[in-house]
């Protein structure tokens, strides 16, 4: 999507594109380290 964008000479939209998918992938790898976290928890009781 970033690549036809830039193509087509919307580089403005074509970086808050990129933004917005890092910010996802950032959100849902702070779920799963919170998941991890929580399952370690319970493992060893604290």
């Amino acid at each position: 999507m970033c690549q036809l964008l830039i193509r087509s000479g919307r580089e403005e939209q074509a970086m808050l594109t990129s933004l917005a998918g890092l910010i996802v992938v950032l959100g849902l790898i702070v779920v799963q380290i919170s998941s991890l976290f929580a399952t370690i928890k319970r493992l060893f009781g604290f």
